[in-house]
């Protein structure tokens, strides 16, 4: 079964609960001082809470999405390493229909990157009906390792959008969820690692490019748009400031602004210092000029590690960059506290960004 599948779910929470009950009916029979007795306790206590916190592990994965498949966990998984090699263009693997429009599954093939990544878009019903007409756009990016579906069935973007649509709050609007981690298990953190994979390189222009030869997407800077969450939050930000030639407008939910080096990531600077200072958001505000883009960025005043560092940013933004905030009086970071966000956020990004004419 596979890691995230509900039978396997089902299946360890059923067998946690039945051992902790053959457990107790079998204690009286174990409690002799033979050396056979005190390894039954032993092994019947231990088959406790490694099924118990088996269940717990499932349940945690299956509401966060940390992991995918079992190849994912254990970082094996390199489904990505023969797409990299064929670069001739977006590909379709399937489509189905939505409330309010299509859902399709693609691979986005880096032209000039050679990276690769899958993906869903969802096109309004505006997009379906009116085969002239071009829409603006936004990359949506999950946090690391993520699942791009946790876009879908988490956070419930489309849906989202949809009734934004309907109701009149956002022009009708192309979202393109994905998540940033494109060299699994390796968290690049958006880099352009030197002499290594050219991620931010990858979203910034090869995504984009991709999205406008397939779909009826406007090109412009002003009908761009990225959004994420966590790692993806300071992503989008990270792109948004260092692309305003591509990209106009950004939301950052619980995001963070300096890269995070870990086990996860390796040296993503190859000792380059150059690198690493482009890639911390207070020192661009700081040194570089300004990018006429505008960002609204999310946290919690309390529940979130990430509060006082977002305020910083905030306090350092300067013209023409324009900067918002929506800071909920409590949250953690986690999906719960990005769904009471997104009522807000996510009109807010689509409403930056430029319907070009018809």
């Amino acid at each position: 079964m596979g890691l995230t599948s509900i039978g396997l779910l089902v299946t360890t929470a059923v067998l946690a609960v039945a051992a902790l009950v053959t457990t107790v009916w079998l204690w009286p029979r174990l409690s002799a001082r033979s050396w056979r007795a005190v390894l039954g306790r032993v092994g019947v206590l231990a088959a406790c809470q490694v099924l118990t916190l088996a269940a717990l592990g499932l349940a945690t994965n299956s509401y966060f999405g940390f992991y995918s498949s079992w190849s994912d966990l254990l970082g094996t998984d390199t489904a990505t390493a023969p797409i990299t090699i064929a670069a001739t263009g977006l590909q379709v693997l399937s489509s189905r229909p939505v409330p309010g429009g299509r859902i399709e599954q693609v691979i986005m093939p880096g032209q000039s990157t050679r990276l690769s990544e899958e993906a869903y878009v969802f096109l309004p019903s505006a997009y379906l009906e009116h085969k002239t007409e071009h829409f603006p756009a936004i990359i949506a990016l999950t946090g690391y390792p993520g699942d791009p579906r946790n876009l879908m069935t988490r956070l419930d973007l489309p849906g989202r959008m949809a009734k934004a649509i309907a109701e009149g709050q956002v022009k009708p609007t192309i979202l393109v969820m994905m998540r940033p981690s494109v060299v699994l298990p390796r968290d690049t953190e958006c880099v352009d690692v030197p002499q290594g994979p050219q991620v931010q390189s990858y979203f910034a222009n090869d995504v984009k490019q991709d999205v406008i030869a397939h779909y009826r997407v406007a090109s412009g800077r002003d009908s761009w748009g990225i959004l994420g969450g966590s790692t993806g939050g300071y992503c989008a930000l990270k792109i948004v400031m260092s692309h305003p030639e591509q990209f106009s407008a950004a939301v950052s939910l619980s995001g963070y602004f300096k890269t995070i080096i870990d086990h996860t990531t390796g040296d993503l600077f190859q000792r380059d210092k150059s690198v690493e200072q482009r890639n911390d958001l207070m020192w661009r505000l700081a040194n570089l000029p300004a990018p006429p883009v505008n960002v609204l960025v999310t946290s919690s005043k309390k529940g979130e590690s990430d509060y006082p560092a977002t305020v910083r940013f905030l306090g350092a933004v300067k013209p023409p960059m324009r900067a918002s905030s929506l800071f909920l009086p409590s949250g953690g970071h986690n999906f719960n506290t990005w769904n009471r966000e997104l009522p807000q956020a996510l009109p807010w990004l689509a409403q930056q960004l430029a319907t070009p004419a018809a």
